[in-house]
């Protein structure tokens, strides 16, 4: 990572620090009362050794300096203490505003885009990276603020003790941030290289995972196990480059700030035996100075030894922030969003002019092509696979981005509000996806509003009721569905659709790997929810689009044919064509039946 790249994303991470600049100040201010403390707490043990060895002061007269030490000691514990608490309230905030732009960022490129990514490196995106900056903004932000006040206070305050002390420290403290800012500028790539191989990592995994059955089943258990193995290997060597720098920049801190102490104390020392004498304004070299002096060596270093500690922070900031910043920066064609609403919501009429769907990068994948769906009517589109069929469909979900005319009784889909425009969409595709947790809790998706007898129309007309009335509606279903069939999930699915009783009826292949009576029953379901309706279906059963209204043929991302079921089937054509293929299909699986 270069210099210029490095510094913009600390820049940018110090913007944010903004968000919570009242938890800041707070954990600043408590550091800098904490000092005041330490002042106090050196003087009174300095004052009481040097009373009770050079003045021989009776211990009882020396109550309130034991006393004022406690208060001192008990001081510094609570502003510790309210640091650590006002250290995380800052990173919590500003985690939590982060984390929300990812998901706000997210949501505005749309399901296209992100599922060209595996999810487990959203994953790690989102959980892993972001947490990681938690340290930047509790401890690393406040430290580097600590580093220069409190090394001042204390110069402050030993200057007119001892200035050849205070030339000590005023000479020997800046070696320390310079040689951590060395070591440091290593750390921040090796973070960044970790980041890059988890995301890696978890991607692979998360894949693997899921394909599990499918890779067992082609005997590719072996290769995959290989490739889990070298993905594992470079983060493995990632982390530890990260720990080595981590080691290296504690053991120079150490270094640096032991010899500037053991200087200071062999000064005192000599001065002590006569052998310097310079350094005291002419005074003398005290005890009460001594002690003073040496308790405060350690205290005035810590800071900067503090800095260098968190300042491993800092880079896996930097590298957390490079790749979530290179996310918000992603500049993809805007995707529908307007503020109308429709009036008149009982009768939907879709029509397209000249349309074209592009990819979220700006890639024309279907068009121009036109188009109608008249109101409570049924249109099907066909096609073969790789036409733009589920491109079509998402941008008609608002999910891709287009150009041409996509209107929706007469107004601009980029228009509409899209949350309207959904919420007046019901939407069965050919994977249902559950969410972990009960039916219940699938079929309404959280809504407390939905009526029970709603919920068993819903249940009967989507033939699910059947096993439904087997599990409860409190049967837990895993994540991808797991404890229910393909055809039980799917039927769920259509059940969760007629529950939301949009207007237009959006279908992709919602029979496709179903068995023949699921696939029956979800039929029979489908027919009777989106009678009366507007309704879009995607589907390659072509022997069941005889009572459907309209039939599109999409191939290579255009409109080949469009008409009815006779008027296609009786032309040559496409959709003859792929009919013909269908036919013949069925009639082969019949014959292997009979046989």
């Amino acid at each position: 990572m270069d210099k210029k790249k490095q510094r913009s994303l600390n820049n940018w991470l110090r913007t944010q620090s903004k968000l919570a600049k009242r938890w800041l100040m707070i954990a600043i201010g408590l550091g800098v009362l904490s000092s005041l403390f330490l002042l106090a707490q050196a003087a009174l043990i300095a004052t009481i050794l040097h009373q009770l060895i050079i003045e021989h002061t009776d211990k009882q007269e020396l109550i309130p300096y034991f006393a004022g030490l406690l208060i001192a000691v008990a001081g510094r514990a609570g502003c510790a203490w309210g640091r650590e608490i006002a250290g995380f309230k800052c990173g919590e905030q500003i985690r939590c505003y982060i984390r929300q732009l990812v998901l706000d960022k997210m949501r505005e490129l749309g399901p296209t885009y992100i599922k060209g990514k595996p999810a487990g490196t959203w994953a790690t995106l989102v959980l892993e990276q972001v947490e990681e900056m938690q340290d930047f903004f509790a401890k690393y932000l406040p430290q580097m603020s600590l580093a220069v006040v409190v090394p001042v206070i204390i110069l402050i305050v030993v200057f007119p003790i001892n200035w050849a002390a205070g030339l000590i420290f005023l000479v020997t403290a800046p070696l320390v941030p310079l040689f951590m800012a060395l070591v440091g500028m290593k750390a921040a790539e090796a973070n960044r290289k970790n980041f890059k191989a988890l995301q890696r990592l978890s991607g692979h995994f998360y894949d693997r995972l899921q394909s599990m059955t499918t890779i067992r089943l082609f005997n590719r258990t072996e290769s995959e196990t290989e490739v889990l193995h070298g993905a594992s290997e470079v983060f493995r060597k990632r982390t530890m480059d990260v720990l080595r720098l981590a080691f290296l920049s504690s053991a120079v801190l150490e270094f640096f700030t032991s010899i500037s102490i053991a200087i200071t104390a062999v000064y005192f020392g000599f001065s002590y035996i006569g052998e310097l004498n310079f350094g005291h304004y002419g005074l003398g070299v005290t005890l009460f100075a001594g002690l003073f002096i040496l308790i405060l060596a350690p205290e005035f270093y810590q800071p900067l030894r503090d800095l260098g500690t968190f300042y491993h922070a800092k880079a896996q900031a930097v590298g957390a922030a490079e790749s979530i910043v290179e996310f918000l920066d992603t500049e993809v064609a805007a995707l529908p969003q307007g503020n109308e609403q429709l009036s008149d919501v009982e009768c939907l009429t879709l029509k397209a002019t000249d349309l074209e769907v592009h990819s979220p990068e700006g890639t024309r994948l279907v068009g121009p092509i036109s188009f109608e769906i008249q109101a409570n009517r049924v249109a099907a589109l066909v096609g073969p696979s790789g036409a733009g069929k589920t491109s079509l469909i998402n941008a008609i979900l608002g999910f891709m981005p287009y150009e041409g005319s996509l209107t929706v009784n007469g107004v601009e889909l980029k228009q509409l509000d899209q949350k309207h425009w959904r919420n007046l969409i019901s939407w069965v595709g050919q994977n249902p996806l559950l969410l972990h947790g009960s039916i219940l809790d699938n079929i309404t998706l959280g809504k407390e509003s939905v009526a029970p007898e709603r919920i068993n129309n819903a249940l009967i007309a989507s033939f699910a009721a059947e096993f439904v009335e087997r599990h409860g509606l409190d049967y837990l279903i895993t994540d991808r569905s797991g404890g229910l069939s393909v055809g039980q999930a799917q039927r769920i699915a259509l059940a969760r659709a007629m529950i939301q009783n949009g207007q237009f009826w959006l279908l992709d292949e919602p029979t496709a790997s179903l068995d023949a009576k699921s696939e029956r029953l979800v039929t029979q379901g489908i027919h009777a929810s989106i009678s009366g309706k507007t309704a879009l279906m995607v589907t390659h059963q072509l022997s069941q689009l005889k009572g459907v209204d309209t039939i599109l043929v999409l191939n290579q991302g255009k409109l080949e044919q469009q008409g009815s079921y006779e008027q296609l089937s009786d032309c040559e054509g496409l959709f003859s064509t792929m009919l013909s293929a269908h036919q013949s299909t069925i009639a082969k699986d019949k014959g292997n039946l009979d046989a």
